[in-house]
């Protein structure tokens, strides 16, 4: 992987986490070395194990498989987005009912 693909992985958790921080959660980038529940791409109170990525063409079902494997029993999300558009967040439709009613 290209320097500059890391640079980019990193300044978006770090993205990630400000916009977290901003809607009240307590977030920082988290310390990635191996992978799992121990290490999410962003440490924070929000309620799902984040996967981030800032990429072109993603490829989601290996990411949110991903995010999956590395969340064990809690809930999983990825949060992404491409060049010059806002994040989304892909996750089980299951996950998000409980936060509508």
């Amino acid at each position: 992987m290209p320097i500059h693909s890391k640079n980019k992985g990193a300044s978006f958790e770090r993205e990630v986490a400000q916009i977290l921080r901003e809607a009240g959660f307590d977030a920082r980038r988290g310390c990635q070395f191996s992978g799992g529940a121990e290490s999410p791409d962003v440490v924070s109170n929000f309620p799902f194990h984040i996967e981030a990525k800032r990429v072109e063409k993603l490829n989601l079902d290996k990411a949110l498989e991903q995010s999956k494997k590395d969340a064990g029993k809690n809930k999983f999300c990825v949060i992404h987005r491409k060049s010059r558009q806002a994040p989304m967040i892909t996750c089980p439709l299951e996950f998000i009912l409980p936060y509508l009613k």
